[in-house]
């Protein structure tokens, strides 16, 4: 065995160029998003081998996840770093009297996702592969050019540019308090790109049903790929009732943070796409509990957000997954992924295939060296 000899793990700030708003801004329940915070994890073992990994939270949360991480880091020195599932439980358990999901779990992502990527540097292989990847490609599609916080002008020619750098898909963010602005919205785009060009569309949980299915109605004349978070994310029932109304299916998860709930929506039929976020569910390990459970519903993946994670993981669903193309981390990593043909390319590198840049190295704060 060559057991964990210490883990450092940090909170690196990652700032954006430009404050973003979706309809959670407009409505007044959230500000404007002006950053993403990273809560890093290496792992060494006595051998000096190393695994990098990483989760984040937005708006709030950075420093909470930091503390946690504090708190468990030391219960991972001298155990085999093999031992991932055990691993996952122990950590769980340690947060438990606080919560199985949340905080707690979103904190145990960085140090799982750095397991796996250890495990599969030693492989010699990415971790798409050593999951054992169905692709080496999966179609990607745009979601930063259309915030709501930019001008139709400014989202058409954020369309443009993702469409010409190799994306394969856009999505647009809607739920302003004005349906009619939405569906005009949407029209344009539409109308710009032609027929052949994936669009999707996402309402960030601000309808209510009514609204949500009136709005449905319209949207389903626009060939969309999907309608996500119509609803609020625990409405695991009302979204189920959308899609057995609706043409456009519905997508949704991205908010959960558990096996148990994610389980819900497949449970309830509730989606066609499944949106689960790795970081968010505690990591790679019940990220492949859920895909298990959407491939036997026959479900497509979608998972929300961090492209450098998600891309090993979409390669290894049975089933042709998106992957959500957000550069908002590119900054904090040396590594970029490879877009060609409205596909993003699994990196062959090995393990997570992405280290820290220099840039993101003078970002990190809290840094601590548990052995």
């Amino acid at each position: 065995m060559d057991p964990i000899r210490s883990v450092e793990i940090s909170l690196c700030r990652v700032p954006l160029n430009r404050a973003v708003s979706d309809a959670k801004v407009l409505t007044g329940r959230q500000k404007a998003l002006s950053h993403v915070d990273l809560l890093t994890a290496e792992v060494e073992t006595a051998h000096g081998q190393t695994g990098f990994g990483f989760s984040y939270s937005l708006r709030a949360g950075g420093s909470a996840l930091l503390a946690h991480a504090r708190d468990i880091a030391g219960e991972l020195i001298g155990e085999d770093p093999d031992d991932i599932g055990r691993l996952w439980e122990k950590m769980a358990w340690l947060g438990s009297s606080v919560s199985r999901t949340g905080v707690t779990v979103q904190t145990i992502a960085a140090f799982d996702v750095a397991l796996w990527d250890l495990k599969a540097r030693r492989a010699g292989k990415s971790i798409g592969k050593l999951l054992g990847a169905f692709r080496e490609e999966v179609p990607c599609y745009n979601t930063s050019g259309g915030y709501l916080s930019s001008t139709l002008d400014e989202v058409l020619a954020s369309v443009d540019a993702s469409l010409a750098r190799g994306l394969g898909g856009i999505k647009l963010k809607v739920g302003q308090p004005d349906l009619a602005q939405d569906l005009q919205r949407v029209r344009a785009v539409r109308q710009h790109v032609g027929p052949g060009v994936p669009l999707m569309v996402d309402a960030n949980q601000q309808w209510d049903f009514a609204t949500a299915l009136r709005a449905g109605r319209h949207l389903d004349a626009l060939d969309l790929v999907w309608l996500e978070e119509p609803l609020g994310a625990y409405d695991y029932e009302g979204h189920a009732r959308l899609s057995e109304r609706l043409d456009t299916p519905i997508a949704t998860g991205e908010m959960l943070s558990s096996v148990a709930e994610c389980a819900e929506l497949v449970r309830r039929r509730s989606v066609t796409f499944m949106q689960a976020d790795a970081p968010r569910v505690g990591g790679i390990t019940p990220f492949l509990k859920i895909a298990a459970l959407s491939d036997l519903a026959g479900l497509k993946l979608a998972p929300h957000f961090v492209m450098e994670i998600h891309i090993h993981l979409a390669s290894a669903y049975p089933h042709e997954a998106w992957v959500e193309h957000i550069e908002w981390l590119e900054p904090a990593f040396s590594q970029r992924l490879e877009i060609r043909n409205g596909r993003m390319l699994l990196p062959d590198r090995p393990g997570l295939g992405f280290t820290l840049s220099e840039q993101a190295q003078r970002w990190r704060q809290g840094i601590q060296r548990i052995a």
